[in-house]
């Protein structure tokens, strides 16, 4: 589910028969639940919504999910291969990585 440029997860409980769910991207933990699809929907929007308020009204900024930056762990050797191959491309590290991500989205078809 996506609101106001908030990506939301959805999951449900056998056992408690209710859909759940929390907003992806963020540190804070933003939840939400319904016996149905539609209480779902509306009790995210009014997570996202609550929060956007008391950010507002605390006056600081909300946070963003996916802001486009991100650290990323891989192995030296990894990490040394793809300087070279960057090199070799006259690119960034920055770039090349961008460019390795797009591709591998690309192939997806998400």
């Amino acid at each position: 589910m996506e609101y106001k440029g908030y990506l939301g997860s959805v999951e449900f409980s056998e056992a408690d028969g209710v859909f759940f769910g929390k907003v992806m991207g963020i540190r804070g933990l933003l939840s939400y639940e319904g016996t149905n699809a539609k209480e779902l929907v509306r009790d995210f929007h009014g997570v996202v919504d609550d929060y956007l308020a008391l950010c507002s009204a605390e006056g600081k900024e909300p946070e963003r999910a996916y802001k486009g930056s991100f650290n990323v762990r891989v192995s030296p050797e990894l990490h040394k291969r793809a300087v070279i191959c960057a090199a070799a491309q006259q690119i960034s590290l920055n770039s090349f990585v961008e460019q390795a991500l797009a591709k591998s989205v690309a192939d997806q078809r998400i």
